[in-house]
């Protein structure tokens, strides 16, 4: 039995897909049933509820070989440690006293950093990783560079503006991965049995590319002009906080992009490993997913 938590999400659904096409039973965590495709209900055992309450994991993961771990948003918190490692606590609880053979999480790059400290979300996420970790479950850490699918974010602005925004330096080279890599490396780890041992695998994507190389290559797969502009971190802070996001976990989003302008995601030296394990290109990317997104979302800027 394998148990996938968030399996509507960008990356879970990805990973349901998989492994049901492989023949594994399947059991899903979800707060609404709903959400799930219909043919994928048929296939799947659904627990109803959140992966962070302790009923409900001891539900899903009793009987469980191995478990698909993704934390999900929690923008309100009080604190990134109350999203992170307070979520995460009961399910920890849940793996060591059920038995659960083995873990995949989808966490961050920055261990061992002199950023990680002071890192917020991933700080947070480190420390969730080692809470997973001291249960003694055979654990693989997916320490996943940013999202290609971040870029989504701005798709909008993108069409209508020709420009999309970030606070991070327009020539830091930065790791991007596509979702879709990041499924297919944690599919992978779920349907095999055979290792033990706990380390953490970094998903770099197959080319670092700064924000000007991005703007670059979402130009010329769009066919018009699209600029990069950085933006002050307030400003930042301001679209946020009138976003509804709490105090904390504005400056631990803060914390996080400032780290990643002073090096954090910087310390895998990239091998060829990298571009077999997570092989979608940026340009590919967006032909397949961004291209159609802009179109879908109106007339091309």
């Amino acid at each position: 039995m394998i148990v996938i938590t968030a399996p509507t999400g960008n990356i879970g659904h990805q990973v349901v897909d998989t492994v049901l096409a492989a023949g594994e039973p399947v059991r899903v965590i979800a707060r609404d049933p709903a959400r799930l495709r219909a043919d994928v209900r048929e296939r799947v055992e659904v627990v109803q509820g959140s992966h962070g309450d302790e009923r409900v994991v001891a539900r899903a993961f009793d009987g469980a070989d191995a478990v698909f771990w993704l934390l999900p948003s929690d923008p309100r918190a009080a604190d990134a440690n109350e999203a992170f490692l307070g979520f995460t606590r009961p399910a920890a609880e849940a793996m060591r006293g059920l038995g659960v053979k083995r873990v995949v999480d989808v966490s961050a790059l920055g261990r061992g950093t002199p950023q990680a400290g002071t890192a917020g979300h991933v700080t947070a996420s480190l420390a969730m990783d080692d809470l997973i970790a001291s249960t003694g479950v055979a654990f693989r850490a997916l320490a996943a560079s940013g999202f290609m699918e971040n870029v989504l974010r701005q798709v909008q602005t993108i069409k209508e503006r020709g420009r999309f925004f970030d606070v991070i330096s327009p020539d830091r080279e930065l790791r991007l991965v596509a979702t879709r890599d990041i499924a297919a490396v944690a599919a992978r780890l779920l349907l095999d049995a055979t290792w033990t041992g706990q380390e953490e695998i970094p998903l770099l994507g197959p080319e670092n590319l700064s924000y000007d190389d991005i703007a670059a290559v979402i130009s010329e797969v769009l066919g018009t002009s699209v600029r990069y502009e950085r933006i002050p971190a307030q400003a930042l802070a301001d679209r946020l906080t009138a976003r509804g996001m709490s105090g904390a976990m504005v400056q631990s989003m803060l914390d996080m992009m400032a780290a990643k302008e002073d090096g954090l995601d910087d310390a895998i030296v990239r091998t060829p490993r990298h571009a077999i394990d997570t092989p979608t290109t940026f340009r590919q990317w967006c032909e397949e997913v961004l291209k159609p997104a802009v179109h879908a979302s109106g007339r091309q800027p």
